[in-house]
């Protein structure tokens, strides 16, 4: 089905796009645009008034200079797993999704590195380096649809941060296509580079407000040698976040320490049958790597402190398919917890490791006091904890408590010296709370920034360093956004 063209591109420009992308690279139906109309998060945006599909980072630099010239608000997009409306459009914007630029480059055993294009799914990267005996730690829980690009605007996380870092942690360097169409290099091939300002880490985590990253050199590491995975099951989330506490006090460091409270169990067996206890009141999924004495030794430490913390019981994954099954369980979490209700409100505020107790208990005491269902989760050996609101989306009242929900959820994260995202970003969702943690002299460094590289300010408007706050139904720059602690927006029935 054809729709006439939005007024925000002209006939010359279309003609300009289809002199620059090859045949089939660039999507105008009303079908295909509605498509690239939201991600994985409830905001929503306008539709685009077309879709570019780049084989090639030429392409992306002619597209960047002719909307540079037309004054045309650019949208890069990955897969659009994003959970903070980062890759959410604008109507009548040009969405450039980078998916067609997906080749593995290089995987160099000697330099312990691999140079990739940004469209290259997460997961397959990592099966492809690991036939080289090698090791990508950054596991997004999107993993399988997820691709390196957006992992590295985003600066995504993923289970093993706890021992391995972020994205951030694994890119020497990149080359990006800056607002006008020039593209920059930045970094390099080796682990160490202090040439000059850190680039390369200014455009990782800039949430595609700052330019287009079109190739990637990562750092690879060895692949483990032994790996074994737990299931320690507690009474209550409390007993769950104090063992947690227990086993960074005592220093040992498993590649994945992951917090599963007792809705999001029930959630998660009723939709991927991973055989987790529904009984209980929270488990923790442990999982340690390295030589197979170190393991060993930490292994018996880590079930010690779990039961002195008052785990009912610790049990092993005793196969490869019995490891598998845990964490497929673990991966499912986001959509089995999304069933249970209309609405999802997905949060990723973090807090020192120390204090996971007490985020803890505040979430609960959130949740109780304005009368929500919150299933709580995540990341908690590096504090990135993932309370996810949900709502039946039928009420005003019900969004308005969402709303004061998660406005308190972000004050007590920033009380107990944490922030508001370890690893989701900023996006739409929580741009309106971003001066409660950087203050109003970050905002201004963030934006002087953003002018010197995007002085036009085409490229993802609105995002990272703030714009309206945008809620289930509501379009991005439809006018004035809320202050501080308010999403605005619809009410969720109207999505």
């Amino acid at each position: 089905m054809n729709n006439p063209l939005s007024p925000a591109l002209s006939t010359a420009v279309m003609a300009g796009l289809r002199r620059i992308l090859p045949s089939g690279g660039l999507l105008t139906d009303l079908e295909d645009r509605v498509c690239y109309g939201y991600d994985a998060s409830p905001a929503r945006g306008g539709v685009p008034a077309a879709v570019a599909l780049p084989e090639r980072e030429e392409e992306a630099a002619a597209l960047l200079e002719l909307a540079s010239r037309e004054g045309i608000p650019v949208i890069p997009r990955g897969a659009g797993t994003g959970l903070s409306g980062g890759s959410v459009p604008l109507e009548g914007s040009l969405v450039v999704a980078l998916n067609r630029m997906n080749m593995i480059r290089e995987i160099e055993t000697q330099d312990l590195l691999a140079v990739v294009q940004p469209g290259v799914i997460t997961g397959e990267f990592q099966a492809a380096v690991e036939k080289r005996s090698l090791f990508y730690p950054p596991d997004p829980s999107s993993l399988t649809a997820c691709t390196l690009g957006g992992n590295a605007a985003e600066n995504a996380g993923g289970p093993r941060g706890l021992k391995y870092g972020v994205t951030g942690d694994y890119v020497l360097g990149l080359r990006a296509v800056l607002a006008g169409g020039t593209v920059l290099r930045a970094g390099g091939r080796t682990v160490k580079n202090v040439t000059g300002y850190d680039l390369r880490g200014l455009l990782v985590g800039s949430e595609g407000t700052l330019g287009i990253i079109t190739e990637l050199t990562l750092r690879l590491l060895p692949k483990p040698v032994a790996r074994r995975t737990f299931l320690a099951v507690f009474p209550s989330l409390e007993t769950s976040a104090e063992a947690v506490a227990r086993i960074i006090e005592a220093g040992a460091v498993p590649a994945a320490l992951e917090l599963m409270d007792d809705y999001t169990i029930r959630c998660v067996e009723e939709h991927a049958r991973p055989g987790y206890p529904v009984e209980a009141g929270a488990v923790l999924l442990i999982e340690l790597d390295g030589r197979p004495s170190e393991v060993a030794e930490e292994a018996g430490q880590v079930q010690g402190l779990c039961r002195a913390a008052g785990a009912l019981r610790v049990e092993e994954g005793g196969s490869p398919e019995d490891c598998a099954r845990l964490w497929a369980g673990r991966r499912a979490v986001g959509a089995a917890v999304a069933r249970r209700k209309r609405v999802k409100i997905s949060e990723d505020a973090t807090v020192p490791r120390s204090r996971v107790p007490e985020m803890v208990r505040r979430l609960r005491e959130i949740a109780r006091r304005h009368g929500l269902e919150i299933a709580v989760f995540g990341h908690a050996g590096d504090g990135n904890l993932h309370p996810n609101i949900l709502l039946d989306g039928d009420s005003r009242g019900e969004l308005d408590r969402a709303e004061e929900a998660v406005g308190e959820i972000f004050t007590a994260a920033l009380e107990l010296g944490g922030t508001l995202s370890g690893e989701h970003g900023i996006g739409l969702m929580k741009a309106p709370y971003l001066s409660m943690e950087v203050g109003e002299a970050g905002l201004e460094a963030m934006a002087r920034i953003k002018k010197a590289l995007d002085p036009a300010g085409i490229l993802n408007p609105g995002k990272a360093i703030g714009g309206q706050a945008v809620g289930p139904g509501s379009k991005p720059g439809s006018g004035p956004g809320p202050g501080p602690g308010r999403r605005g927006g619809k009410d969720p029935a109207d999505r």
